[in-house]
C-alpha cells in the first residue's frame, strides 16, 4: 500500500514538474508582453508586471505600414481555415475508400501512404517548389495551400476511426437503397465528429504555425503569413523584448484559445482512434 502511495506521489510530482516546465515559458511570454521596456531587464524577475501596459501592442500595430500585422493575421487565418476544410474533405474520402471499399492493393496503398510520414518535409521542399513554380503558383495563396492538402496523417487517423464503426450500420443503409456517397456523408461522417474535430485542430495548428513553406513560396510582404512576417519583424527589433513577446502572443494566444475550447473533442478523438 505504501509502495503504491509512494509511486502515486512520484508520478504526480513528475506530472506537476512537467506542467510547470511547459507553462512557465508561456506565462513569462505573457508577462513580458505587458511590461514596459525598462521593466524587462531588471535584475529581479517579475512574473506579474507591476506596471502593466498595452504599449508594446500599440507599438507593434503602429508599424503597420512597414509590417502589416493585420494583413499577415488574416492571411494565416484564411489559409489555415481553407487548408483545414479541404484536408477534412480529401482525407475523409480517401480514408473511407481505404477502410470500406474492397479493391486490389488496398492495404499496400495504405502502407505506402503511411510510409510517407517518415520522410522529412525538408526533403520534399525543392521538388514541391519546382512543381508550384512551373504551375505559376509562386507568390500566391494557392501555392501556399495546395501542398498542405496531402495529409498522410489525416488519412491514417480517419481510417483507423472508420474501422471502429460497426459495418452493420452501412449494411442497413445499403439495404435501404443508399449508395456509397450517401453512406459516407450520412452515416460515416456524422459518427466521426470526434476524429474530425481532432484532425481539424491538428491541421489548423500545423497550418497556422507553418513557417518554412510560406517563407519559400512567397516574396511579397503582403503575402506573408503571421509566423513569417513576425520573424522578419523580430529580426529587426530583436533587442526590444517587449515588442518581441507581444508579437509572440499574437501568434500563440489564438491557438491556446482554440485548444482550450476543443480539448474535449481532441481527447475523445485520440482515445477512439487509438492514436498514441
Amino acid at each position: 500500500m505504501k509502495k503504491a502511495s509512494f509511486s502515486r506521489v512520484v508520478g504526480q510530482a513528475a506530472t506537476a514538474l512537467a506542467a510547470i516546465m511547459m507553462v512557465a515559458p508561456v506565462v513569462w511570454m505573457l508577462s513580458t508582453a505587458f511590461k514596459p521596456e525598462h521593466d524587462v531587464l531588471i535584475p529581479k524577475p517579475q512574473w506579474v508586471p507591476e506596471h502593466a501596459t498595452f504599449q508594446n501592442f500599440r507599438n507593434l500595430f503602429a508599424k503597420a505600414e512597414e509590417f502589416p500585422i493585420l494583413r499577415w493575421f488574416f492571411n494565416s487565418l484564411g489559409i489555415a481555415l481553407v487548408v483545414t476544410l479541404l484536408v477534412l474533405a480529401v482525407t475523409s474520402m480517401a480514408a473511407f475508400a481505404l477502410a470500406r471499399i474492397e479493391f486490389k492493393g488496398r492495404n499496400a496503398l495504405f502502407i505506402l501512404i503511411v510510409a510517407t510520414m517518415i520522410i522529412p518535409n525538408q526533403v520534399m521542399l525543392i521538388p514541391v517548389f519546382l512543381i508550384v513554380t512551373q504551375l505559376g503558383l509562386f507568390n500566391s495563396y494557392l501555392g501556399i495551400i495546395l501542398p498542405g492538402l496531402a495529409s498522410a496523417f489525416g488519412v491514417f487517423l480517419l481510417r483507423q476511426f472508420f474501422l471502429t464503426i460497426p459495418a452493420e450500420l452501412e449494411e442497413a443503409a445499403f439495404l435501404d437503397g443508399a449508395g456509397l456517397w450517401t453512406i459516407y456523408s450520412r452515416v460515416i461522417m456524422p459518427l466521426s465528429k470526434p476524429a474530425l474535430a481532432t484532425l481539424a485542430i491538428f491541421t489548423f495548428m500545423g497550418s497556422w504555425n507553418s513557417f518554412e513553406w510560406p517563407l519559400i513560396v512567397t516574396n511579397d510582404i503582403d503575402m506573408r503569413t503571421l509566423p513569417v512576417g513576425l520573424s522578419i519583424f523580430q529580426g529587426r527589433y530583436n533587442l526590444e523584448y517587449g515588442l518581441t513577446m507581444a508579437s509572440a502572443v499574437i501568434i500563440t494566444v489564438p491557438m491556446l484559445i482554440a485548444f482550450l475550447i476543443f480539448q474535449r473533442r481532441i481527447t475523445e478523438g485520440i482515445a477512439l482512434t487509438g492514436l498514441k
